[in-house]
């Protein structure tokens, strides 16, 4: 082939770089437009189905919430590595919609939550020009929000609010009202306030307010119910709440120890108990004062003593010496031996009982007498009697009937025997303390459990959860599948067809497109106009010849840049 028939062959190739440009512009306008639109739609599909599979489904966690919650919010989900963002204005915070439940539960969990409330704070943002009934609305507001910040601060509160009614002071003593407050809380699932605790609150209230009595505040709880009773109404004889939680819990502590005996003889499922017990809440109290038999005086403890001694003799003068003189007779008067009750025992001198020298003081008529009064012994006993004393225990238990499995795999029931009925109910008695001259009674029985299962209801089979999950988790992408084939097939699809359908002929009767191509073109009958254009390529292609005849340097100069990509000088 020779560099002509190169150059010529090159020649017509922009024409079919540009076919589909051709095609295109081929088309009229509605066709146009919906093979644009298609093409856009698909874009548009393919980058949303793009977005959608990275990005989660986004769900409000809390909305609404104060600085405070939602700055602790934050750190928690951040801490529990949780994807958060915030809504727009920052009014909620929104994680993935599989994970909502989750967290809601974990944070509850560690009380968030826990709501704003303005304190003291409220003070340090006056306007100026307010007047005085507005400070005191603002300071009345920024005490009951100090008091529920303190109430929330009980383990067994989850919210509170505080009213308190502070009446307007004036001048007459007299016509002064005192204040009052009522308190709603709101306490977790499963927990209440004890006397204890519900004191506190009352006491915590009535002391933050001046001239505010205890029984002046209110306690109601989110049921409505008065937590707080006037102390009439606590000293009346209606049943105390604390004393009935009082007996539960004892009973279920009973009924709990016959279980954890029981279960492991004759399965989880296959023992009930209840426990009555009899408990005695009276308070009572004795004082006892008892004496003693009189003691001996080595024993006694004297109170008080008197000794009265007259002398006797004529004309009342000094009573004349007796006894043999020296120091036998002058020894001091012996311990009196005379009881506490009872005849005077006759005076000793110190000469002895029944000497010489008693019968020289009687003759002498002396006289001396000897008061003793002892201590009388008495003990006082006072005892008060303790509250909360069981009086009697009552214990009914049933056991199932003892299933045995033979060699072919057929389960039957069968009563237990006497002897482990007798064990089981040994085994009752000592885990409840039983104590026969208390009162106590325990009685076991061994019947068949009627286990009467109830048919789940059926639901449908396009109602079930994990389908409809599995219809949503779809939803998008096959939504987005589906909105593919319609613009493929409404709008593509038919623009495609008119393309293929206004591609123009390829150009015929040039002996270098019959030489270069593989499947040869037949020379057919051509037109007017073809013949018009074949000629004036033949004079192209003759011209080209005789170029290269003239000056084939210059030609191959065009060639080699042609091979290299430059431009022809």
């Amino acid at each position: 082939m020779s560099a002509l028939e190169v150059t010529a062959a090159a020649v017509p190739q922009p024409a079919a770089a540009s076919s589909w440009g051709s095609r295109f512009s081929g088309l009229d306008t509605g066709q146009r437009v919906k093979l644009a639109a298609g093409a856009a739609l698909l874009v548009a599909l393919a980058v949303a189905a793009i977005v959608l599979g990275r990005t989660p489904d986004w769900r409000v966690l809390y909305a609404n919430l104060g600085d405070k919650d939602g700055g602790a919010i934050i750190a928690q989900l951040s801490q529990m590595n949780v994807p958060y963002k915030y809504s727009e204005g920052g009014g909620a915070v929104m994680v993935p919609s599989d994970r909502v439940h989750d967290v809601r539960l974990r944070l509850a969990s560690q009380g968030l939550p826990k709501g704003s409330v303005n304190g003291f704070e409220l003070m340090e943002a006056n306007r100026f020009g307010m007047t005085q009934f507005q400070e005191k609305v603002t300071f009345q507001r920024a005490l009951e929000g100090e008091l529920t910040r303190s109430i929330q601060a009980v383990s067994s509160v989850q919210n509170a609010r505080v009213h308190l009614a502070l009446p307007n002071q004036n001048g007459f003593f007299r016509e002064q009202q005192k204040p009052t407050a009522s308190v709603l809380v709101s306490l977790y699932p499963g927990r209440t306030l004890d006397r204890a605790q519900l004191a506190g609150i009352v006491h915590l209230v009535a002391s933050s307010v001046p001239e505010m009595s205890p029984s002046a505040v209110s306690v109601v709880d989110d049921t409505g119910k008065l937590l707080s009773n006037s102390p009439d109404a606590a000293n009346g004889n209606g049943a105390d709440a604390q004393q009935l939680q009082y007996v539960q819990q004892l009973e279920q502590q009973y009924t709990r120890r016959i279980l954890d005996i029981l279960e492991p003889v004759v399965g989880r499922d296959n023992v009930k108990a209840q426990v009555t017990a009899d408990v005695d809440f009276s308070q009572s109290e004795s004082t006892t004062e008892q004496h003693k038999p009189n003691l001996t005086p080595t024993d006694s403890a004297v109170r008080s003593q008197q000794v009265v001694e007259s002398p006797g003799g004529a004309a009342g003068g000094a009573a004349a010496a007796s006894g043999v003189p020296g120091a036998t007779s002058n020894q001091p008067p012996g311990q009196s031996s005379a009881p506490i009750n009872g005849q005077a025992q006759p005076l000793q001198t110190a000469g002895g009982a029944g000497g010489a020298g008693a019968a020289a003081g009687a003759a002498a008529g002396g006289r001396r007498e000897t008061i003793t009064n002892y201590e009388v012994d008495k003990t006082t006993r006072v005892v008060r009697a303790g509250s909360g004393t069981v009086r009697r225990i009552n214990a009914a238990v049933v056991v199932n009937y003892q299933k045995n499995t033979d060699a072919e795999g057929k389960v039957t029931s069968a009563a237990l025997p006497a002897e482990k009925v007798e064990q089981m109910t040994a085994l009752v008695r000592e885990s409840i303390g039983f104590n026969k001259d208390r009162g106590d009674s325990v009685n076991l029985m061994n019947a068949p459990f009627q286990n009467e299962a109830t048919p789940a209801p059926e639901v449908p089979f396009y109602k079930r959860p994990e389908l409809l999950d599995l219809l949503r988790s779809f939803a998008w992408p096959v939504g987005l599948v589906a909105m593919a084939v319609i613009v493929l097939m409404g709008f593509v699809r038919p623009g495609l067809k008119a393309l293929a359908a206004s591609r123009p002929a390829p150009p015929v009767g040039t002996q270098l497109s019959a030489v270069l191509s593989e499947a040869p073109v037949r020379p057919a009958l051509l037109s007017p106009e073809q013949a018009a254009q074949v000629a004036q390529e033949q004079m192209r292609i003759e011209d080209a010849r005789q170029l290269a005849r003239q000056n084939p340097a210059a030609v191959a100069n065009i060639v080699k840049n042609w091979v290299h990509g430059d431009a022809p000088a």
